[in-house]
């Protein structure tokens, strides 16, 4: 595998622009006011188009200089202006009313910091939202951000896909509680058919190793939630506890996987319960997103596990109806920068004493 600039703990981060017509360039503008003066903050560069950032900068009365430059200049630009690798076209879509003619270079500024972070020109990569149906109607065969970025991983980095590590898992992170879905973006209905114990498996095995690889968390303890209420109750309520979930359980356990459960989901996120694990593992998308974006709705971080590249991504959308406002809240995406240098930061220390 080439080396990326994660393992090794070079470059700045590399930040997408979102689309367009969102809080996202917004939000890298505040973003910067906020860390650029701070010699411990982490710098960052948006690939982007650097008119439409500074007619923003300007709507808005930010005192944001934009500076084109190459990933390699931006640490050094960081300091007086925001460093943009800039992106050719012009954007189409107003605040608040998104245009899918804006859907490609939306598409290709993911695709750009991936590129860089296979040569090694960015430590990791932090995603803007996006939404997701005007993609879709431009073409975008994706369900969201972390299936096309295994997609990428694929075709960028395939030959570093053996072993742990082999599909995105998307945790949602915050200093009060770490989440999985096992089951994603897929309709409620359809969840039970999808449940199985070799995706239980498969999921917690990549948990726990990128928990190792990139927290420091040399055995992590992972709660696994029961898909039915009260856990199935021994069978009453459901056997998807008995046929599928506790036996998956069983067999990371058997791998030597701290897995524990599986536990009543309304039982297992109050203050004492999140202290006996490192991570909770649910069966479905909003059981696991609910609890944490009622605790942390402002700091929650989405970071992408299972692939051979750092990406962190605020926890929440493009949030159209205030994006003409200027009053977009840049505290999801500065925990999201801090987050991925911090485990930029520990991979680089792990690959030096590996």
């Amino acid at each position: 595998m080439a080396p990326t600039a994660s393992a090794e703990g070079r470059g700045a981060l590399a930040l997408t622009r979102g689309d367009p017509s969102g809080i996202g360039p917004e939000l890298a503008l505040r973003a910067w006011l906020a860390l650029h003066d701070d010699p411990a903050a982490p710098a960052f560069f948006i690939v982007a188009e650097p008119d439409h950032l500074q007619r923003l900068a300007e709507r808005f009365a930010l005192p944001v200089p934009v500076a084109v430059c190459t990933p390699g200049e931006a640490r050094d630009v960081f300091g007086r202006a925001l460093p943009v690798f800039a992106m050719p076209g012009t954007v189409h879509g107003k605040l608040g009313q998104p245009d899918i003619a804006d859907a490609d270079a939306t598409v290709r500024s993911i695709e750009l910091c991936v590129e860089l972070l296979h040569r090694g020109e960015a430590a990791a990569m932090v995603t803007n939202p996006i939404a997701k149906d005007v993609l879709q109607r431009g073409g975008f065969a994706h369900p969201g951000h972390t299936e096309f970025l295994g997609v990428l991983a694929q075709r960028l980095f395939s030959e570093g896909l053996a072993g742990a590590g082999t599909r995105p898992v998307m945790l949602l992170w915050s200093e009060e509680l770490a989440v999985v879905p096992i089951t994603i973006h897929v309709a409620l209905a359809e969840v039970p058919r999808l449940l199985s114990r070799e995706l239980i498996i498969e999921t917690a095995k990549i948990v726990a190793h990128d928990f190792t690889r990139r927290f420091s968390i040399a055995a992590p303890r992972l709660a696994f939630t029961g898909l039915n209420p009260h856990a199935g109750e021994n069978g009453h309520m459901g056997r998807e506890e008995i046929n599928i979930i506790s036996p998956a359980i069983a067999e990371l356990r058997s791998l030597g996987i701290d897995a524990r459960g599986p536990f009543p989901a309304d039982t297992l996120f109050h203050k004492a319960a999140r202290q006996q694990y490192d991570a909770a593992l649910c069966m479905y998308h909003d059981q696991a997103l609910i609890p944490i974006k009622t605790l942390a709705f402002d700091t929650g971080v989405n970071v992408t596990l299972g692939l051979p590249y750092i990406r962190t991504s605020p926890d929440h959308g493009t949030a159209f109806d205030i994006a003409a406002a200027g009053k977009a809240d840049p505290s999801s995406l500065i925990a999201a920068l801090r987050l991925a240098a911090r485990i930029a930061q520990t991979e680089a220390a792990t690959s030096r004493t590996a």
